[in-house]
């Protein structure tokens, strides 16, 4: 096995060897992003694992700032709102990072065939995204994946067992219990899970909190607690972003004007619309969609604010106080 440095180097070369425009290859559920631009975006991530091959990424998820470095594996167990900015990325030093899907079926077959262990259903709620340093056999891993990127023949038949050995090298590592709880039907991340896909499936009905924790199978205060140790929102914060990414995605597409597009995903008041969504992306509703249609004639492609890779995530300025603190992994911001 190469040294970890190396096998880091040649990660990055295959990334930027075979990174394309919306980051898929032709092996189910690998990405890899070559990221050098500068225009914003806001997010919805799937559960993935993220290593970071060149580069530094910071994620802002409700109040919590998330530094992903090179050399680092981020876990994403659910889908959620995200805001992020690459590091100093740019056509000469662009951002590198590959990415694999987390399937739940899959990494519940694995857990079944795992030396005895006490995986804890009711464990407590560990955080959606984490970030630790990538092991020396992940990276292997990883590495030879990539390099059947082109080669089908050789892919068809070594790609399930490469994915199964990064899934067995995650459940062996620090990030064990997040993983495992994608794979356990009865988790308590899947019961948030059960309550994030009914949000984002009706995100412009009320919100009726009761049901929605009794749906998780909970009361409504340990359902809040639950919520909130995993996504770093409310349910009502997660709606209003869902709400107001769902909104910017449809005024840039040109599907209606401010008041419709306001109703349409859920807001009774078009002051309240333009008030929250000049909170979250820095101008007014119109004005911002004009502007990135601008951009997109420019030469910039926007995109939806559907479900995306985090590593596919360009850079943002944020001038939310604490986002840019170096040296720490995760941090709390304070109003």
């Amino acid at each position: 096995m190469l040294a970890p440095a190396l096998l880091l180097e040649e990660i990055a070369s295959l990334i930027a060897r075979h990174a394309r425009a919306g980051s898929r290859t032709p092996i189910d559920g690998l990405l890899v992003s070559k990221v050098e631009t500068a225009e914003p975006e806001y997010s919805l991530t799937e559960p993935l694992l993220v290593v970071m091959a060149q580069g530094c990424k910071r994620l802002l998820l409700g109040d919590h700032v998330i530094e992903h470095r090179a050399g680092h594996c981020l876990v994403a167990t659910t889908d959620l709102p995200v805001t992020g900015h690459f590091v100093g990325a740019s056509p000469g030093s662009p951002s590198l990072a590959a990415a694999v899907v987390l399937r739940p079926a899959a990494i519940a077959s694995l857990l079944l065939e795992l030396p005895a262990r006490q995986w804890s259903r009711g464990a407590l709620a560990q955080p959606a995204i984490t970030t630790t340093p990538a092991g020396p056999e992940l990276l292997d891993a990883l590495a030879r994946l990539l390099r059947l990127i082109g080669r089908p023949a050789d892919a068809r038949i070594l790609v399930p067992m490469i994915e199964r050995e990064i899934l067995w090298w995650l459940l062996s590592g620090p990030n064990a219990t997040s993983v495992a709880q994608i794979g356990l039907a009865d988790s308590g991340l899947a019961h948030v899970n059960k309550a994030i896909e009914w949000i984002r499936g009706n995100y412009a009905e009320p919100m009726p909190v009761p049901a929605l924790a009794q749906m998780a199978g909970m009361s409504t205060s340990a359902f809040h607690h639950r919520f909130r140790a995993v996504t770093a929102m409310s349910p009502l914060q997660f709606q209003k972003r869902i709400r107001l990414q769902e909104a910017r995605a449809l005024l840039i597409a040109g599907t209606g004007d401010v008041a419709q597009v306001g109703s349409r995903v859920g807001y009774a008041s078009p002051a309240q619309f333009n008030r929250e969504y000049r909170r979250l992306f820095g101008c007014p509703p119109g004005r911002d969609a004009e502007r990135l249609r601008s951009a997109s004639l420019a030469g910039y492609s926007a995109r939806s604010s559907r479900a995306r890779p985090l590593c596919l995530l360009p850079k943002i300025a944020i001038s939310t106080p604490g986002m840019n603190v170096p040296g720490s992994r995760i941090q709390m911001n304070h109003p």
